[in-house]
């Protein structure tokens, strides 16, 4: 997980670094380090806090980008590394402009732990420049205590009145018979062993869509998440990904407010499987999606892993077992950097890796008071080129226009074509000849073709 930061001003060094120790000294979980022996897992807490300020110089933007690239993409050996590294890129041009960058290991922080972890850091280096040490109180629980805390709540799997069977049971009731991989208009076959090569297509709702998608969620009693879940379901039936739609979604599991300051991996993966079956209303359609979250939030104690264990599901290489498409709805509070003397502006870091076929990430916010989104649909290189993914984007935009000015269509009746497709589309069913038959697979992809209905013309 990479995060980086332009600041501009005068840099106390001496100040960063005592900082980042400080909060390596906050948290456990930055100076925990794993080991595996006889395939289990076992985790050391240093008791002393130490951490390298990697310092590297650059000559432009262009060498700024690789820099930050190669730093986030590097490997960790959590054998004897902590989870947490910290590098300097500096200008000689300008020396009052710097680029810090972080990059925190998933298995010790997930996105929920970047305001804690910012936070700590921006008041550490305060106190550092003033000549003190922070003055914070200590954390309620660390990391180790929360994982002797969770198995102690979910119980053995060999007891049946324990949580985790109950939940367990519950899963294998929800996902038999559920589809091991989704039929995607993908561009090629997928390969034996996936290479985690990915791409990005950014995305972005306007305000007055946006308000309109917000106001459909209070009319309903659903949150936003759901109405975006429920639209990216529309797209993905349309496209030939059939009926039965299993989309991996991520919940906090920031159960107890005396994790709120913690950093930790706290976050979970559940499995929102939902039948679209039937032509029904987009109403309709969200309330079969209501009834789906609410019954993996009331059982999503279960460790993702465990339940692909629990469950049989045969491990591949080739793909993510029980879904291949990601939702994710960044509305997490974000974290800051906020150090005195600097002005800090966020740099993106571009790692090109991707973990599932697709991955569809969004972010709320607020335009001059009206709501809006932003985001990207993230896409695996071994599947997808640029513009099948960028047709995709534009689909599930136009959906979402549909679903705000009014939800009361049944799902045949939204519109998934782009402009200039239906009339190529009709022109090929029609007569299945003709100068434009080539553009279809080109158009739609070879599997959406063949999709029965998939892309029907009325």
């Amino acid at each position: 997980m990479p995060y980086a930061v332009r600041l501009t001003g005068t840099l106390d060094l001496a100040a960063l670094e005592d900082a980042l120790n400080d909060l390596v000294s906050r948290h456990e979980i930055l100076r925990t380090t794993v080991s595996v022996t006889d395939g289990e897992a076992t985790q050391h807490v240093s008791t002393h806090a130490h951490i390298d300020l990697d310092i590297i110089s650059t000559t432009g933007d262009s060498s700024l980008d690789e820099r930050l690239t190669a730093a986030a993409s590097a490997p960790f050996d959590l054998s004897v590394q902590s989870p947490l590294r910290a590098t300097l890129v500096r200008d000689d041009r300008t020396p009052d402009t710097h680029v810090l960058l972080l990059v925190v290991h998933h298995i010790a922080a997930d996105g929920w732990s970047m305001a804690p972890l910012l936070g700590d850091l921006s008041r550490a280096y305060a106190a550092r420049c003033a000549g003190g040490v922070p003055g914070w109180d200590a954390l309620p629980v660390q990391y180790a205590d929360y994982a002797v805390w969770q198995r102690e709540v979910l119980g053995s799997e060999e007891d049946p009145a324990s949580v985790m069977s109950g939940q367990l049971a519950y899963w294998r009731g929800v996902l038999e018979g559920s589809p091991a991989e989704l039929v995607l208009p993908v561009d090629r076959a997928r390969p034996a062993v996936a290479s985690g090569r990915g791409g990005s297509v950014p995305f972005a709702v306007d305000a007055v869509v946006g308000e309109g998608l917000a106001r459909l969620a209070r009319e309903r009693g659903v949150s936003l998440f759901m109405v975006l879940h429920a639209a990216l379901l529309v797209v993905l039936s349309r496209v030939g990904a059939g009926e039965d739609l299993p989309v991996g979604a991520a919940v906090a599991g920031r159960s107890d407010e005396g994790l709120d300051d913690l950093v930790g991996f706290f976050v979970n993966t559940v499995v929102l499987r939902t039948d679209v079956s039937g032509d029904p209303v987009f109403t309709e359609l969200l309330e079969r999606v209501r009834e789906v979250h609410l019954g993996a939030h009331a059982h999503a104690d279960v460790p993702f892993d465990r339940l692909v264990d629990a469950l049989g599901v045969e491990r591949s290489a080739a793909r993510q077992p029980l879904f291949q498409v990601m939702l994710v709805l960044q509305n997490n509070t974000q974290g800051r950097l906020d150090l005195p003397g600097l002005t800090a502006t966020d740099v993106p870091v571009r790692t090109g890796a991707t973990k599932f076929d697709l991955t569809l990430h969004l972010t709320p916010g607020a335009a001059d008071g009206t709501t809006e989104l932003t985001g990207a649909f993230e896409f695996s290189t071994d599947l997808f080129d640029r513009p099948t993914v960028q047709r995709l984007q534009q689909r599930f935009a136009q959906v979402l226009r549909h679903i705000a000015a009014d939800p009361a269509g049944r799902l045949s009746q939204l519109e998934v074509l782009l402009p200039g497709e239906r009339e190529a589309l009709e022109e090929w069913t029609g007569t299945g000849v003709g100068p434009r038959v080539g553009s279809i697979p080109e158009l739609f992809g070879e599997q959406v073709v063949r999709a029965p209905g998939a892309l029907a013309v009325e």
